[in-house]
């Protein structure tokens, strides 16, 4: 029975399923004890009274041959007479028993009559009607016109819609207080591994909180792996340092061959690229720097003269100032990557940055060979160097893109890459211009 509990999940929307069955009997109840009260005005009454009795006296004291023209003439706009040896009687309407016995007791003739009143359908124009019984058995049908019966008619429509709506808004309201802690849980997952561990508070029914208990320990493991990981890779890139430094030392002090000196000072540079691309690669997991406002189209044209500096073919499209918020470090990082990544495997860049209302957009072009259309998100991966596509003397540890992708997706953009159809490779990056905290 623990699953009937009220702070089970069960229990609870079992219980929001009786609060409503319980406020619909309530409320059909009030709707028929308002049903049974209806009556006419004064005014109102003293004329359908009056109309029925004229109607049964002269029908009935009219030959059988003459009652349907007695019965014609008997007709106004407000109140209509049929007449039939024999016919089908509608029972009372069950609402209209106020008003019977008011007219009843105005006109006490008419209780020989079984007189029976209903509602019409709002089809048929929803007035009051019924009929009466004539001294040899014939029936006397009429329909009365009233400004009472309209209103009564729409406020039952009213009524009867009331409480289904009304319970609809309760039973949703009630729903979705039982649900809230979950859409918070369902926020929370979208933040894990990507930003500082915030525990979910606990609340709501049973199975919720232990749910939550578990994703607040989960999101902690989570964490500390991330944590642990990038101190173990920071240590040892940061430890292996110093005997590499120790290596060029030697090195240059050994008077043996000069080519083999060469050849192991090169591998001593590529090991430190190694080592730096992966502290970059490292660093660029965390998204928890400081958000500041940043100039992008200041730092894009920087980047696009310092290449030119260096002789290279690099071009700037854009504003000269744009102000966005990000992260500068990891933002800097970004399009130096995209820039020499380009000028490294194609000797050219062209880097474009425009606005839109809600987003920034960088794009860096080169004239290169490219990358094999089903590469393009494998590029993306970390450590995959893809030396068929590009040329083989590549420093590095194929982190590049990567760090671009991670640092990209950490500022809540996103980053594409596509094929041109004149040749190179062409890097969009489209950036939110408010930072994801």
């Amino acid at each position: 029975m623990k699953l009937l509990r009220p702070s089970s999940l069960l229990g609870r929307l079992l219980g929001i399923l009786v609060l409503v069955v319980a406020a619909d009997f309530i409320l059909n109840a009030i709707v028929f004890e308002r049903a049974n009260e209806f009556s006419l005005q004064e005014e109102d009454a003293s004329r359908m009274s009056d109309q029925l009795v004229v109607a049964y006296r002269m029908l009935d004291q009219s030959p059988i041959d003459m009652r349907g023209e007695v019965a014609e003439e008997l007709c106004t706009e407000r109140f209509t007479v049929n007449w039939a040896p024999q016919a089908s009687r509608q029972a009372t309407s069950i609402e209209l028993d106020r008003l019977r016995e008011q007219i009843l007791e105005r006109e006490p003739d008419l209780n020989r009559t079984g007189l029976r009143l209903h509602l019409q359908a709002l089809s048929d124009g929803g007035d009051v009607g019924g009929s009466m019984i004539l001294s040899d058995r014939s029936i006397v049908s009429f329909s009365a016109d009233v400004n009472e019966a309209w209103h009564f008619n729409a406020q039952r429509v009213l009524i009867l819609i009331m409480p289904t709506v009304l319970l609809v808004l309760v039973g949703a309201l009630l729903v979705r207080a039982a649900l809230q802690p979950l859409n918070k849980l369902l926020e929370a997952t979208r933040k894990v591994g990507s930003d500082e561990p915030s525990p979910i508070s606990v609340s709501g029914t049973h199975e919720v909180r232990a749910l939550l208990n578990a994703f607040n320990v989960m999101q902690d493991r989570i964490h500390q792996l991330i944590r642990n990981r990038q101190l173990t890779v920071s240590a040892i890139a940061h430890d292996l340092r110093t005997p590499l430094t120790r290596l060029q030392m030697r090195l240059e002090n050994d008077p043996g061959d000069k080519d083999n000196r060469d050849a192991m000072a090169a591998d001593i540079v590529e090991m430190r690229l190694l080592l730096e691309s992966l502290q970059t690669f490292n660093e660029g997991l965390d998204h928890t720097g400081k958000i500041e406002r940043v100039d992008i189209a200041s730092m894009a044209e920087t980047l696009i003269d310092d290449a030119c500096d260096r002789g290279h073919d690099a071009r700037y499209d854009g504003p000269t100032h744009l102000v966005m918020q990000g992260r500068a470090l990891s933002l800097r990082r970004v399009l130096s990557n995209l820039v020499e990544n380009a000028l490294h495997y194609a000797g050219n860049v062209r880097l474009t940055i425009h606005s839109q209302p809600d987003e920034v957009v960088i794009t860096v072009e080169d004239d290169g060979p490219g990358i094999d259309e089903e590469s393009l998100e494998e590029v993306l991966q970390p450590f995959v160097r893809l030396d068929e596509a590009r040329s083989r003397d590549t420093p590095g540890m194929g982190l590049g893109l990567a760090i671009v992708d991670q640092i990209v997706r950490g500022e809540g953009g996103c980053f594409e890459l596509s094929n041109r159809a004149e040749g190179g490779l062409r890097a969009v990056v489209r950036l939110p211009v408010a930072a994801k905290n």
